[in-house]
């Protein structure tokens, strides 16, 4: 009975002309490869096929041969994925960089090699521009360095190394350096590591044809007091650079002399409601490709900050969404800026959110994935 009134009705729709198409997962939908902080066969790479219109996250493939695989980075001609690889995060052993081969578009990885990231608790990885050069920042030895990419793919020893030094004032997180970040900036030209134990993003002036980096000059640019520099991100137009600031909640704003990699600051401005009075952490941010909006999530308030941006950078706030899981760690954001994925690792969720291209506010879509410990979220469209 069930299937004749379904058959009626399909009749009934069709005759009214009405459209039933279904929601289906296109070939070309975009790859999300999400990690999963974690130890054992839990920690792995999971690797998904992103429906976007049904707001749906199907499993492809899990890439288990890796450890705590905290944050990921893909090569700019999406050959390559580089993932933070560690058998005890934080501990005593230098972790290490692992590097994959992505196959097309089915979400498998194969494992080319590993080199040792020369610290612990590595937190953060980038590729330069050429595709030629990793970086990587180690936050509980407070340094950073430079990993050479061969023709193939796989890893070189490091070829350049920094040990940062000092502190700050805030004397129980800011006691020593603490390397949260680094990117290269627009054109290749430098490279911008934020030290959340110093209050200071640091300059490095890239060789790419050697894989090599060198103090900047200035080497550094000096953030607020005690707001504890996490992640950077710039505008696509790169006139801006944007700090978001861990222990302070805040999101400071810098113009950027690309011809001299100098960083001036401008702006800094709260990521909370002004009558929270509760234990909040920022983590991460991240501009739309069209570089009109940009969002910070805050980890303890549980929630996404939403601005827009102006003529010359600035931000002005368009609203806060509650994340929907606890501790929003990571953002990703669609090539076309219709969609943004949070990961809310100690939630065990990656909840997708709609993008309002007119105001940037956030809507939340489809249904919230279930995953343990969400830590990095890279797509590959």
């Amino acid at each position: 009975m069930t299937h004749f009134l379904t058959r009626i009705l399909v009749l009934t729709a069709l005759a009214a002309g009405m459209s039933l198409s279904m929601p289906t997962t296109r070939a070309d939908d975009p790859v999300v490869f999400i990690s999963a902080f974690t130890k054992g066969d839990a920690g792995a790479i999971h690797a998904y096929q992103l429906d976007t219109t049904a707001g749906r996250l199907k499993l492809l493939e899990r890439t288990t041969d890796v450890e705590h695989p905290f944050f990921m980075a893909v090569s700019p001609d999406r050959r390559f994925l580089y993932a933070i690889h560690a058998l005890a995060f934080g501990g005593q052993e230098n972790e290490e960089v692992a590097a994959y081969a992505i196959q097309g578009r089915t979400g498998r990885l194969a494992l080319l090699n590993r080199q040792s990231a020369l610290g612990t608790a590595s937190c953060y990885l980038d590729v330069d521009a050429t595709g030629k050069t990793v970086l990587v920042a180690n936050y509980s030895t407070g340094n950073i360095a430079a990993l050479p990419v061969e023709e193939n793919g796989t890893l070189g020893a490091a070829t350049s190394f920094f040990q940062h030094a000092g502190s700050s004032v805030d004397p129980r997180r800011q006691q020593g350096p603490y390397a949260h970040c680094i990117i290269a900036g627009p054109r290749n030209r430098f490279v911008f590591a934020a030290d959340l134990g110093l209050d200071k993003i640091l300059t490095y002036r890239l060789d790419a044809a050697a894989s090599k980096l060198s103090p900047g000059n200035p080497p550094f640019t000096e953030t607020p007091p005690g707001v504890g520099p996490r992640h950077l991100t710039f505008h696509p137009d790169g006139k801006a650079l944007y700090a978001i600031n861990e222990l302070k909640n805040s999101i400071s704003r810098f113009d950027y002399d690309a011809d001299a990699g100098r960083l001036t600051l401008r702006q800094t401005i709260s990521t909370l409601p002004a009558d929270f009075d509760g234990t909040s952490y920022c983590a991460d941010v991240k501009v739309t490709p069209d570089g009109r909006f940009l969002y910070g999530t805050n980890r303890g308030h549980d929630s996404i900050a939403a601005y827009r941006i102006g003529e010359q950078g600035e931000l002005t706030l368009v609203g806060i969404e509650p994340s929907h899981g606890g501790g929003p760690q990571n953002l990703a954001i669609t090539p076309d800026g219709k969609l943004l994925l949070c990961a809310n690792m100690p939630g065990n969720n990656v909840v997708m959110f709609r993008i309002d291209s007119e105001s940037g506010k956030l809507t939340q879509h489809g249904t919230p994935l279930e995953m343990p410990r969400p830590s990095c979220i890279m797509l590959l469209p």
